[in-house]
């Protein structure tokens, strides 16, 4: 037996452990993504983006009495036909049985960064919220609990998942929308971390 092929033969375990690890790092690529600890909380905080699942997680979660009030971040140039989003959010809360604990942070940037130095103003305003609870969708919780913990000091934060299956799943690989959207939240986490937190 020549030489190449020894080393053929050495080779091939190697690369067969070196793929088994990949295909299961992919795997466990959309559960990483995805932290759901809510802790009892001043504040739980709505961040701006999905507003079908992540008001509606909030207000089970101020039920179950994970904390006294709700602020949706709401953004201020986004428009729906005629009316603005803080209308509609205004209208939203208007009937809703909890209105009285609920109350809306204008959000003028465009990244999950820019929406954590907007939310730090809004909860001076709210005075005595020294413990956060942050509601987004499931695959943006791990990104958005770091940026909020380096962007605001002083204030303990925890983070709560909304999921939407129509938009992902941790079995990513399964459906077309999952695997676009785990792509892009990874390039995001990946910029976050490598780049954007050391600014």
């Amino acid at each position: 037996m020549d030489r190449k092929n020894i080393l053929d033969r050495r080779r091939l375990p190697v690369l067969i452990v070196v793929a088994a690890f990949l295909i299961g790092v992919a795997a466990k690529a959309g559960s990483f993504l995805v932290v759901d600890a809510p802790r009892s909380s001043d504040v739980i905080l709505v961040l701006a983006g999905e507003m079908n699942h992540r008001p509606e997680r909030a207000l089970q979660l101020l039920a179950q009495g994970f904390g006294q009030r709700i602020v949706l971040d709401v953004p201020t140039t986004a428009r729906i036909y005629q009316f603005t989003q803080i209308e509609l959010a205004q209208k939203y809360i208007q009937d809703l049985p909890q209105a009285a604990a609920v109350s809306i942070c204008p959000i003028y940037g465009l990244s999950t960064r820019d929406e954590a130095r907007d939310v730090a103003k809004c909860l001076i305003r709210e005075g005595a919220s020294e413990r956060v609870l942050i509601v987004t969708s499931d695959f943006h919780t791990r990104r958005a609990l770091s940026v909020f913990r380096r962007e605001i000091a002083g204030r303990e934060f925890a983070v709560a998942a909304s999921r939407d299956e129509e938009q992902f799943g941790v079995r990513w690989w399964t459906h077309r929308q999952w695997a676009k959207m785990i792509i892009d939240e990874w390039m995001r986490l990946i910029w976050w971390e490598s780049v954007d937190r050391w600014r």
